[in-house]
């Protein structure tokens, strides 16, 4: 499988990661290519899907939200969405992904200590879509969630 980007798009992905506010002319004369190449290059990176967004990352425990864990819940037979209603209305669900195996959603929860984790568990299984969880409490995370090595990997030429 070939990559969908190449060395000029990961040079710019990597550029704009390092630097969020850096204008299309700057980034332009960092790169050394004309502005309307990197308005171009940004557009189809953008309409491909692989860049997302530029909004600031927020550290959820610089906002009281220092209890990282992993939510693993079983939901009952074809009630996947009212499931995912519960928990897209829950703040402190930042996100939450469908798995293989013997449960159906990994969720990444954040709370303020262990027994407000508690509480957010509780308010999530007083749903009937949710039948069972099994949360795991992060300890530490040596490496934070990341792209740049997979972009330059990516962008490598072959």
């Amino acid at each position: 499988m070939t990559s969908c980007i190449d060395d000029l798009d990961h040079r710019l992905i990597s550029l704009l990661r390092d630097e969020p506010r850096l204008g299309l002319m700057e980034a332009s004369r960092r790169l050394g290519v004309a502005r309307g190449t990197v308005q171009a290059r940004l557009a189809k990176l953008e309409e491909r899907g692989v860049v997302r967004g530029y909004g600031p990352e927020v550290d959820p425990g610089r906002l009281g939200y220092p209890v990282l864990a992993f939510v693993f819940l079983q939901i009952a037979q074809g009630r996947l969405k009212e499931a995912v209603s519960v928990l897209d209305s829950t703040p402190e669900v930042l996100e939450a992904t469908a798995t293989s195996g013997p449960s159906d959603l990994l969720c990444r929860i954040v709370a303020q200590d262990t027994e407000h984790l508690q509480e957010i568990v509780n308010r999530l299984l007083s749903n009937n879509a949710i039948r069972r969880s099994t949360s795991y409490i992060a300890l530490s995370q040596p490496i934070r969630y990341r792209t740049a090595p997979l972009v330059a990997a990516a962008g490598a030429p072959t």
